[in-house]
């Protein structure tokens, strides 16, 4: 039989599978995951096959049916389950669907020789109530829709995760940084973790204890500039103007300076030094909020290079 599990993008239909896989003996299951997304239905037995490690071959459907269903009892008799994960099902076409469900006819004393998840956004609800889909829609044993979480679920999400890690109010994390993380996120799990990755990673650069509104704000901010297309690389610093003094870019800073008219007075002389130095001490600030800033970016494409490497 079918368990159908839709919901939108990032709500946690893989992960949840993937939890569940991890909880079944190995040693008694056999699990399969499909994924290639738009499989014509001419492909689709042969893709199962090859998942299951049945070889590589351009035979007639009737042999490859054979053939799965001779391995299906096989295991079976062995007294193992096999399992057949199917993601992002909402790219399949009707006939594709259709061939998966010849594949529940199998069965032993009216069990199903195979147990298959389909996984997909809200759009498969529609493709299982179109028209001509009754017979696969009596396939299906189970089916779960995955909501958003509200604000109280967010919560109690991130602490969550955050205490497997170890995690005991350092940094603190304040009411208003939730409140700003569920409004931003609108309980989707996958934005939380994101959010969250990158708020731990701006608190640690900035050795902050205490993470409230304004560091998720920030941290926002960061998010939505590079959602805008902000280049990744800030341009050189120029001249900056202080109390109406301009400073020239930095090579020329020590020679400019001292080439100053000689006919001012000391005084004069001696504020203007003084806005030359706030203004070198304002470049000094904003070259290290820049360097920060690509600092963070870099750990965080390390940390996504990481998880696709998990991933895969």
């Amino acid at each position: 039989g079918f368990i159908v599990i839709t919901g939108g993008i990032g709500t946690g239909k893989t992960m949840l599978v993937r939890h569940l896989l991890s909880e079944l003996e190995s040693s008694d299951v056999i699990a399969v995951q499909l994924v290639t997304t738009q499989v014509e239905p001419e492909d689709m037995l042969r893709i199962v096959c090859t998942s299951f490690g049945l070889g590589r071959e351009d035979a007639p459907k009737s042999t490859l049916l054979d053939k799965l269903e001779k391995f299906f009892r096989a295991k079976d008799a062995e007294g193992k389950r096999v399992l057949l994960v199917v993601d992002e099902a909402q790219n399949l076409p009707s006939r594709s669907i259709e061939e998966l469900r010849m594949l529940s006819n199998f069965q032993i004393n009216g069990k199903s020789l195979l147990q298959s998840f389909l996984l997909g956004q809200i759009e498969f609800d529609h493709t299982i109530q179109s028209p001509g889909m009754e017979q696969f829609r009596q396939r299906i044993i189970a089916a779960l829709h995955l909501k958003s979480m509200d604000a109280e679920e967010s919560r109690k999400y991130i602490e969550f995760r955050l205490g497997l890690v170890g995690w005991k109010d350092d940094p603190q994390i304040t009411a208003g940084a939730f409140e700003q993380i569920f409004d931003f996120t609108k309980g989707v799990p996958r934005r939380i973790n994101t959010l969250c990755d990158r708020l731990l990673l701006f608190g640690c650069l900035e050795e902050r204890h205490l993470l409230d509104e304004g560091a998720v704000k920030s941290v926002i901010n960061e998010i939505e500039e590079e959602g805008l297309g902000e280049s990744r690389h800030p341009e050189p610093l120029t001249a900056v103007k202080s109390k109406g003094v301009a400073l020239p870019d930095m090579p020329e800073f020590a020679h400019q300076f001292s080439s100053a008219e000689t006919d001012l007075t000391a005084g004069d002389q001696l504020m203007q030094r003084l806005n030359v130095l706030e203004s070198e001490i304002q470049l000094l600030k904003k070259s290290l909020q820049h360097e920060r800033k690509l600092l963070r970016k870099a750990i965080l494409i390390q940390m996504d290079m990481d998880i696709d490497d998990a991933l895969d």
